[in-house]
């Protein structure tokens, strides 16, 4: 009987053990599958993106869903104010330590493709329906090794940002002057005219408070040179032209506004209150509006619109779309759930809706942006000018059709004297388009030693 009782032991210790062993497999197999009883093994990636804090809290809401519709994954968020961001992303492709998920400018597109920073996340896009996504959008970022707008999709857009020209409507309605037509541009002298009846001194104590406008250069002067039929560029992108007379005429115009008309705040007057805070307050009749300012707008203390950028010699209103592009590290782990994680941000209805709500973005996503512009019971109630920017007239900053930018800052570096009155136009394209061409050269030379 003991003997029996022994072996019964010992058979029972064996099913333990056979038991134990495959509740272990069978565990590990459950786990591959998703987890049984709803858990999931923990995967975890790390995205890092830029932003003003309106934007910083929309992407973490919009992260923290993407969490919720996917059980089990965790995504670390690492987030840097717009002027840090480039400086904290080349280190980290120095460091070799590029998150997983990471905002990058469409400029850097080609040196990260051919620096092995990006991952080519073509096989990831098969749920993704193309042609519900605006075409500018994706075409930036793609690239076949020779030509960006072709071959493989190394991003998505986080959005399109057309950068449109907003107007104060209170202050046109207590001057009595009538309302910007929404449809036809002003030209340019239009343009003067009702900025100068704008201009005003109102509590007369002799000094101008309350201006036409007041435009930054490295923003808006783009609006000007093309709608006057000039570029920075050939359409080679590989000859600098601003040497063109029609575009020394639109920096021209640019500086007059300050130095002859007198409709917008000297440099002086700038510094004591700058044009972003002067149009806060209502005190600037016309400034530009990109979709990302729309939360901030709607404390407001006036009601504003949007209108097309004043015409120059092309009768035709001119204006830049920008986007960032949201891609994959190449070193990812987890390729396959970091583009899914993009995907989300970019191209599902879900994410989208979250960021559209936060006010931060028009849609990604054609038909959804339909809807929003026609709900003229937001403001602005003219948004369908941001959907005719990105469709019909808007055109990529020039910096992000060559390899690299340094050509292009450094017009912008050394414009001040222009804008100061102290040198005229057609002297400083002269003698800076030299200078511009021989970096755009070094750029042309870099290009073609990465390839290599």
């Amino acid at each position: 009987m003991e003997k029996k009782k022994g072996l019964l032991s010992v058979f029972a210790l064996m099913m333990a053990v056979v038991v134990m062993l495959s509740a272990c497999g069978g565990k590990e197999e459950a786990g591959n599958e998703g987890g049984t009883n709803g858990k999931t093994e923990s995967q975890q990636l790390t995205f890092m993106f830029r932003g003003g804090p309106e934007e910083q809290k929309a992407y973490q809401a919009t992260v923290k869903k993407f969490e919720a519709d996917n059980p089990g994954v965790k995504v670390k968020i690492i987030t840097t104010t717009p002027d840090q961001y480039a400086t904290k992303l080349k280190a980290a492709i120095t460091g070799k330590s590029v998150p997983d998920v990471f905002y990058f400018d469409p400029g850097d597109l080609r040196a990260y493709v051919n620096g092995g920073v990006l991952k080519d996340i073509t096989e990831y896009m098969n749920d993704v329906n193309f042609d519900n996504i605006w075409k500018y959008g994706v075409d930036i970022y793609r690239y076949d090794g020779e030509t960006v707008g072709q071959g493989s999709i190394y991003g998505l857009p986080k959005d399109v940002g057309p950068f449109s020209l907003g107007y104060n409507k209170t202050m046109f309605e207590a001057a009595g002057i009538p309302l910007p037509d929404k449809d036809k541009p002003y030209t340019w002298d239009e343009f003067i005219k009702v900025n100068q009846q704008l201009t005003k001194d109102n509590n007369g104590d002799g000094k101008i408070d309350q201006y036409g406008t007041g435009f930054n250069v490295n923003w808006a002067l783009q609006a000007f040179v093309w709608s006057n039929g000039a570029d920075w560029l050939d359409e080679t992108n590989k000859k600098v032209t601003i040497d063109d007379p029609k575009f020394a005429e639109a920096l021209q115009y640019f500086a007059d506004m300050q130095n002859v008309y007198k409709i917008t705040p000297s440099i002086e007057d700038a510094a004591t209150l700058d044009t972003y805070q002067r149009w806060m307050k209502g005190e600037l009749a016309f400034f530009p509006v990109g979709p990302w300012d729309l939360a901030t707008y709607e404390t407001l203390p006036f009601d504003y619109d949007l209108i097309p950028y004043p015409a120059g010699s092309t009768g035709k209103s001119a204006t830049f779309v920008g986007s960032l592009g949201i891609g994959v590290s190449n070193n990812s782990k987890s390729p396959e759930l970091a583009a899914k994680l993009v995907t989300y941000l970019t191209a599902s209805p879900e994410g989208q809706q979250q960021l559209v709500d936060a006010k931060v973005q028009i849609p990604n996503l054609i038909d959804m942006a339909q809807t929003w512009a026609a709900n003229s019971a937001t403001k602005p109630a003219n948004k369908k000018e941001f959907l005719d920017i990105v469709q019909d007239y808007g055109k990529p900053m020039p910096n992000t059709l060559t390899y690299n930018a340094e050509w292009y800052q450094l017009f912008f570096t050394d414009i001040q004297p222009v804008l100061d009155g102290k040198m005229t136009a057609a002297d400083y394209v002269k003698s800076q388009q030299p200078k511009m061409q021989s970096l755009l050269d070094k750029a042309i030379e870099q290009e073609a030693k990465s390839k290599k």
